[in-house]
């Protein structure tokens, strides 16, 4: 992580350190870095959006490059304007699942996928240098405005198709899904209805789509008889499910779903995703002919897996899905259709989701300051590995062991000053067991470090 970059692009309160400077700082950088070109910006509907995004665009034209200003845009849209107007970077302002106060900026490679660490660096240095490229008053770069949505939709249609129609509530929560979702459910032929679809910026509930924010959406569900519910975060990279009972699909088991329904629709090949999933994942996707390859966590560390060595899917236990046959940018919007053409193809979600093992999962979150955070990891990592009898260690990012029917994963918050752990066991009495060990060693290693 760096002073601007952490797990996600940058991140910050706006007007605090997320400033109109610091924007025009970025995009001065990220032209430099580019040397020329296109670069796509899109924003979430956040009130600071607009300012931080002419700010950023500013900077990028003043080093020569070229700007496709896509507007009140989610994420997913960004990723398919990249590639449609033949960009070769695009622009998020968005702070995803943050509070209203927070917004961020998040770049994108030429084939859809986030930047890498190793390329926020080099951001980073030049942000840090001062060192940005000026254009010569003839070459200044040029803005355009264009709307990609049409496209997107007309793109989808081509990948997914429905046999029947089908009842489906939308909570976009006042994000940026509000302008895309619900339309492209409509053109799918669903009858749509639409909760927190007004794009305000003043969101009514909290973005991360979980079991307690989208009471409201599993309430509707019920009471419209609908067949499902879909979620989004603030920039829509992210998908939560709400079954035709009304019920909060939890995310490993819908993580698991969509996994087996893209290997009946692509065929065998890799599942890539995160050290924090689980092993009902393993256990649903191997008669259906997958293979689970893990990863560090994030989005970026999904996709570099897909597009370094392939695979038919890449999904994070927290909603955040790559169908790399669509694009490298997780995308809960495209994620939507997909459910419905699997409901479509196999049946209802709730009897769907019986399919999938169920195991005991537990978290635990313990304050730990950044700066202890690596000599408490190292710390951890060693006493870990001495008290617990494991078969299996992967150490990508943080420590995770695992035994024949349970594992425990370490981890330092990318975004926080904790220390997470995360762990699953067959039983409720062992995983209760399992976590006093390890939120005890946590504890001696923070104090200790």
């Amino acid at each position: 992580m760096g002073k601007y970059f952490g797990t996600s692009g940058i991140r910050e309160v706006v007007n605090e350190k997320l400033t109109p400077e610091l924007a025009l700082n970025v995009g001065r950088a990220l032209g430099t870095f580019l040397e020329g070109g296109t670069v796509v910006v899109g924003m979430d509907t956040r009130t600071s959006g607009e300012m931080v995004k002419q700010a950023l665009i500013s900077g990028l034209l003043s080093t020569g490059v070229d700007v496709v200003d896509i507007g009140l845009a989610p994420t997913p849209l960004t990723g398919f304007a990249i590639k449609l107007y033949n960009a070769d970077a695009g622009v998020t302002i968005t702070a995803s699942h943050n509070p209203p106060e927070y917004n961020g900026i998040k770049v994108w490679q030429a084939n859809g996928m986030a930047y890498t660490p190793e390329m926020e660096n080099r951001l980073e240095a030049i942000l840090e240098s001062g060192n940005f490229r000026k254009a010569p008053w003839n070459e200044i770069g040029a803005p355009r405005k264009a709307d990609p949505r049409e496209e997107y939709i007309k793109t989808a249609l081509d990948m997914v198709h429905l046999e029947d129609s089908y009842t489906v509530v939308i909570d976009s929560g006042n994000g940026a899904g509000s302008v895309l979702s619900p339309y492209l459910q409509r053109e799918l032929g669903n009858r749509v209805i639409s909760l927190n679809s007004h794009p305000s910026g003043f969101f009514v509930r909290e973005l991360e789509p979980n079991a307690r924010s989208l009471s409201m959406l599993a309430k509707t569900v019920k009471a419209m008889g609908a067949d499902v519910g879909i979620a989004h975060d603030g920039d829509a990279d992210r998908i939560g499910v709400v079954d035709d009972g009304g019920n909060f699909v939890e995310y490993e088991v819908m993580l698991s779903l969509i996994a087996g329904y893209m290997l009946r629709k692509f065929g065998k090949g890799k599942v890539v995703t995160t050290v924090d999933a689980g092993f009902a994942l393993d256990d649903y996707v191997r008669p259906l002919g997958g293979e689970v390859v893990r990863t560090r966590v994030g989005d970026v560390a999904v996709a570099d897996e897909l597009a370094r060595h392939g695979g038919v899917f890449g999904g994070e236990p927290s909603g955040t899905w790559i169908m790399p046959e669509w694009n490298l940018t997780p995308d809960g919007i495209f994620a939507g259709a997909l459910v419905l053409e699997m409901i479509d193809r196999l049946g209802p979600l709730s009897e769907l989701a019986k399919e999938v093992p169920r195991y005991v999962t537990l978290r635990a979150k313990i304050p730990c300051p950044n700066e202890k955070k690596a000599r408490a990891m190292a710390l951890i990592a060693e006493e870990a590995l001495r008290s617990f009898d494991y078969e299996r260690l992967i150490d990508i990012d943080g420590v995770r062991i695992e035994g024949a029917d349970w594992w425990i994963l370490f981890r330092p918050s990318g975004t926080e000053p904790i220390m997470r752990i995360t762990l699953e066991a067959h039983t409720e009495e062992r995983a209760k067991a399992l976590m006093e060990k390890a939120e005890e060693i946590v504890r001696r290693a923070v104090e200790r470090a």
